[in-house]
């Protein structure tokens, strides 16, 4: 089947005894019976012996970045982020026959759910009021009692897929006579209008204060007498002029909104919350990646990295960077060095000086062509040849071919 090796519980066993999961940051035990849900996360380090003999009492494994052990699922998410131009996350549950790991809830994020082995019996309820369409935040624990009838009620076999909006109450439990591995990939999180707004208004804000003096005009002397909850049943002109001022101001505050400059700034925190591209073969051989340094004859060979003007060079992907224009200058964000754990690392940028913008944008228009170092809009060959070797050692750049032949 098409999912066939994205993950496995050998997969799962792999990662243990890799000895890198750690219980609470990658793997959760939990159990949920007669409507309590409960964790059971030790501390330290998750040997194979304490995780499996927890699952044979009848606890739930969830790990929760299979991406930073699993080359098949950073691959698979790698593609997801780009097609949704949102943080794709993923987390695995391996649960029991018979039984069940989480309590009903529902999530603030786009839920698929793919069957990887065995069986699982899925309840689905939609949204019990209109604030829990599309939420923002994720449920706690509800009970049975506060559920209605399911919509949908359905087991899922290996290779089937199930798809919940944010705001839909889930659960799910084992049959009695098989086990159940699926992973839930998320989407979507904090990726609303009402999101992109929150960066948006004060901006705007900011800027009119600076650029418009009706902004920065004092308040009425007397505005606390007839303003307030205790006054908002008072007929007074006083009061109508308050609030057609404040709904002027904030009509006019449209005007000055730098929608673009808010955009920039989503897409840098969507560049921090990305996976680091997943490279193939040849994309390594013609990056910093494959670059032949190494030690040999007591001292280190093939270090030197030699662009000249007529080398050939290009992104290696195109949402791989982001120009922000920002009160320290000219910021270029990116994700080759990203880990796969999310956000272990901080953002990843360069400061550039301002008169490379346009070889950058260059770049990004000229994707997925590859163009002549010379051709970059630069004023100097020097120019030229510095921007390209510091993007190429950041594994921004790839040559159309290797730069050195091993």
């Amino acid at each position: 089947g098409y999912y066939a090796g994205l993950f496995s519980t050998a997969d799962f066993d792999a990662a243990l005894r890799g000895g890198k999961v750690q219980f609470g940051t990658h793997l959760d035990v939990t159990s949920y019976a007669e409507g309590v849900r409960e964790t059971h996360n030790p501390s330290g380090r998750a040997l194979p012996a304490v995780v499996w003999d927890f699952y044979q009492n009848g606890c739930s494994l969830r790990l929760l970045c299979p991406q930073a052990f699993s080359p098949t699922v950073w691959h698979f998410l790698s593609i997801l982020q780009e097609q949704f131009g949102s943080m794709a996350g993923a987390n695995t549950y391996l649960t029991p026959p018979g039984t069940q790991g989480f309590a009903p809830h529902y999530d603030d994020i786009e839920a698929f759910v793919l069957q990887l082995e065995g069986k699982k019996h899925w309840r689905v309820y939609k949204p019990r009021t209109d604030a829990e369409v599309l939420p923002q935040f994720s449920s706690t624990n509800l009970t049975q009692a506060e559920l209605g009838k399911p919509v949908l009620e359905t087991v899922l076999e290996a290779g089937d897929l199930l798809y919940f909006p944010r705001g839909f109450i889930h659960q799910g439990d084992c049959l009695p006579d098989a086990h159940s591995l699926h992973i839930t990939v998320s989407s979507y999180q904090r990726n609303s209008w009402g999101d992109f707004l929150e960066k948006l208004v004060p901006a705007a804000l900011q800027m009119a204060l600076e650029e418009d003096v009706e902004y920065r005009q004092g308040l009425p002397m007397d505005y606390l007498q007839y303003m307030g909850v205790a006054n908002s049943d008072t007929v007074d002109a006083r009061r109508t002029a308050f609030v057609e001022k404040v709904q002027s101001l904030i009509k006019k505050l449209v005007d000055y909104a730098p929608i673009d400059a808010a955009v920039d700034q989503r897409a840098k925190s969507f560049l921090h919350d990305c996976l680091p591209p997943v490279l193939t073969e040849s994309e390594k051989v013609q990056s910093v990646y494959g670059f032949p340094a190494r030690w040999q004859d007591g001292g280190p060979c093939n270090v030197d990295i030699v662009i000249t003007k007529d080398t050939e060079v290009r992104l290696l992907r195109h949402g791989i960077v982001r120009l922000c224009n920002e009160e320290a200058g000219v910021m270029l964000y990116y994700t080759t060095e990203n880990s796969r754990v999310y956000h272990k690392e901080e953002p990843k940028f360069l400061e550039l000086d301002p008169e490379y913008t346009d070889s950058i944008e260059f770049l990004l228009s000229s994707y997925p062509n590859h163009v002549s170092v010379d051709s970059l809009p630069c004023e100097t060959l020097e120019e030229k040849i510095s921007l390209a070797t510091l993007l190429f050692e950041k594994g921004i750049l790839t040559t159309k071919k290797p730069l050195a032949q091993v």
